[in-house]
């Protein structure tokens, strides 16, 4: 089959060059008829990979969703298009998944703006000390609210990457105050106060900063968005106790694995280049930790710093990392319980607000095995929509006509959208219909 497109790559091509043969013939008329065959078989078979490898034999499509038929999901998919539409990606490069991922985590977006914010610092109770940006809405919010989305980036990010810039720009211009969690330890110019940063499942920043917000705001009501990682972190966080959830109207997760345990094995295969990813974001990690060694091995013994640091200088992967420096961060006493704990697969099921779920198939970092968890899910749980597009990348999703990309990428649509269309449920919806409250609770408060 393959040989047969080359071919027929090599047929057409032929047909193109044919209205220029006499050209050619006049520049070089001694040139072989078989040497001229191999040229073009050649290009065509360059055309043949680069068509492959870009993936531009592969259709367009809506988002496959799963959920149960409610009147809130019914609701939610007639007011958020984005999730039912056809989402068309970039026609030379957007069905690469690979691309698509390299430009988020290179590029950013395009013309990326630059919101103003005013930066809190927490202090925890272990010494630590978190940071978040705030960022106050721009105009009313279309119900007449006050609604704040509170945001937990993806690993090793905060409130000055591309993406959460476009991001918090756009909620801002409808409505939203905008909340953006810095992963600690992730900014290089804030130095860390205790000898801990961020690790994959610690919810212990989030939650000051949530417990801040509804604070300053006593009137105010959350929108929770997580991006890759912090999608984990929101997930546990809103999971670990029910309280969590007061004032919270529903939670976005996009780009993220939902259990590391079972993410470890795939993160070693070639298959997709997942090994290759692996390396480079354990070469970011390094840089992270070795940027904070004062604070982090300070006050260990100096045959301890130079055993951790060994293991970390030698370290090829995310897995020997956490097991040789992340995981101790908590006491953990091997990296299995390390995963176990952090991972929300083991909390997520405790979420009962409205749970929007975005992951890709062509992403990289996430195997398709992890995919089973929120379509399950889904399947079981009435407040719970899974949406996979077919492109997209790792919190890629870039849109655009041919090249270049729109500065606003579906991601960022879909998350306003939904968050407007829960907004607008809750203003007209009767007090008793509240999407997470049980038809027993309903029943209680009627009567």
């Amino acid at each position: 089959k393959a040989l047969t497109e080359v071919w027929s790559t090599v047929f057409l091509f032929r047909i193109i060059m044919s209205t220029h043969e006499s050209d050619v013939n006049t520049i070089s008329p001694e040139l072989p008829a078989m040497f001229d065959g191999m040229k073009l078989a050649a290009v065509a078979t360059v055309l043949y990979i680069i068509v492959r490898c870009l993936n531009l034999k592969s259709p367009t499509a809506p988002p496959d969703l799963t959920y149960q038929d409610t009147p809130l999901n019914r609701f939610l998919l007639k007011s958020c298009p984005q999730l039912t539409k056809e989402y068309i990606p970039p026609l030379l490069w957007g069905k690469s998944g690979h691309l698509q991922t390299a430009l988020y985590g290179k590029l950013g977006r395009v013309s990326s703006p630059h919101p103003c914010g005013i930066r809190k610092y927490l202090p925890m109770q272990d010494g630590a000390t978190a940071t978040f940006d705030l960022f106050e809405p721009l105009g009313d919010h279309r119900t007449g609210g006050d609604i704040t989305m509170v945001i937990c980036p993806g690993i090793g990010n905060h409130s000055e990457k591309h993406y959460i810039r476009t991001f918090v720009d756009y909620a801002q211009k409808d409505g939203y105050r905008c909340a953006v969690l810095n992963h600690l330890g992730a900014l290089p110019n804030i130095e860390l106060t205790s000898p801990r940063m961020f690790t994959y499942g610690c919810t212990w920043e989030f939650a000051s900063m949530v417990g801040y917000i509804k604070r300053a705001y006593p009137q105010t009501q959350l929108i929770v968005v997580g991006f890759s990682l912090g999608g984990n972190i929101v997930c546990k966080f809103l999971g670990e106790n029910t309280i969590n959830q007061d004032r919270v109207l529903c939670c976005v997760s996009v780009c993220q694995g939902y259990s590391a345990l079972r993410a470890q094995e795939t993160f070693l295969q070639w298959d997709q280049f997942r090994r290759f990813y692996n390396f480079l974001m354990a070469d970011n990690m390094k840089k992270i930790i070795l940027s904070h060694r004062h604070s982090l091995f300070g006050g260990s013994s100096v045959k301890m710093i130079d055993t951790d640091l060994s293991r970390l200088y030698t370290a090829t992967s995310l897995m020997q990392i956490d097991d040789n420096i992340m995981r101790k961060f908590h006491g953990h006493s091997s990296l299995k319980e390390y995963y176990e704990k952090e991972s929300c697969v083991h909390y997520i099921h405790n979420v009962k607000v409205p749970l929007l779920l975005v992951n890709s198939a062509d992403d990289p970092l996430v195997h398709d095995s992890l995919l089973t968890i929120p379509r399950t899910l889904a399947a079981k749980k009435p407040n719970v929509i899974f949406s996979l597009t077919l492109h997209g990348g790792h919190l890629g999703f870039f849109e655009g006509a041919v090249l270049f990309p729109q500065p606003l990428t579906w991601m960022d649509k879909v998350i306003v959208g939904y968050a407007n269309a829960i907004c607008q449920w809750e203003k007209q919806k009767p007090p008793c219909q509240t999407p997470h409250l049980s038809e027993s609770s309903c029943a209680e408060e009627k009567a």
